[in-house]
């Protein structure tokens, strides 16, 4: 088997696994999501679901941040991990949507990426959750860690590896393996001890059974 063979293996055993992927942050629309996906950096989605219950009852829109006023805003995402950044770019990012995009967030990666808070990983994150849009394939921690075990990346940085990821899974799996590879790191391929008797992927990774 090639390596090409490996990788186009890999890709169809986590389509077929997990057919249509979808992010565990809790939301209802387009705003709900995003404020979700800025916020979940460096934390777990559960945390961010529980601190967002109470949130979208008092910001219910893009306007709404954009008027908060910060230590409030503050108090009110404590809780996730660099909540003092975090509440500054959810308000740069209301006042800047507001006043580019009237309150809509606009379709496309180099668009999104403008938006304070918003790094490639977030804007293919939203791209791939609300339109089924796959301009990369999301890198985070789980992707990372699963792509280093099947031996696609040796990178560490996130933009790297994204790289070799799109060299080398064609692209038409790239919207179900960047939502696959974070629930197989999640629950299979977990960091200190990894599931392996239980793994889809043993016969076709390099590191199975090595931990």
């Amino acid at each position: 088997m090639t390596e090409q063979e490996r990788i186009l293996k890999i890709a169809q055993i986590l389509k077929n696994e997990h057919p249509s992927p979808k992010t565990e942050l809790t939301h209802k629309n387009e705003y709900e999501l995003t404020v979700a996906v800025m916020l979940s950096a460096q934390t777990t989605d559960k945390k961010v679901n529980q601190i967002t219950l109470e949130l979208f009852k008092k910001y219910k829109s893009w306007e709404d941040l954009a008027n908060a006023e910060l230590t409030q805003l503050q108090g009110d995402i404590h809780g996730v991990n660099f909540h003092l950044g975090k509440a500054d770019r959810l308000i740069k990012a209301g006042k800047f949507l507001m006043s580019e995009y009237g309150g809509k967030l606009p379709r496309n990666l180099d668009e999104l990426i403008l938006i304070p808070g918003v790094a490639r990983k977030s804007a293919n994150v939203i791209l791939q959750e609300l339109w089924d849009v796959a301009e990369g394939i999301v890198v985070d921690t789980h992707v990372t860690r699963v792509s280093q075990r099947l031996g696609i990346t040796k990178n560490t940085d996130a933009v790297k590896i994204e790289k070799d990821l799109m060299a080398i899974v064609p692209k038409e799996y790239w919207r179900n393996f960047s939502g696959a590879v974070v629930l197989h790191g999640r629950y299979v391929c977990i960091a200190r001890k990894p599931k392996c008797e239980e793994c889809v992927l043993n016969k076709v990774c390099p590191s199975a059974f090595k931990f």
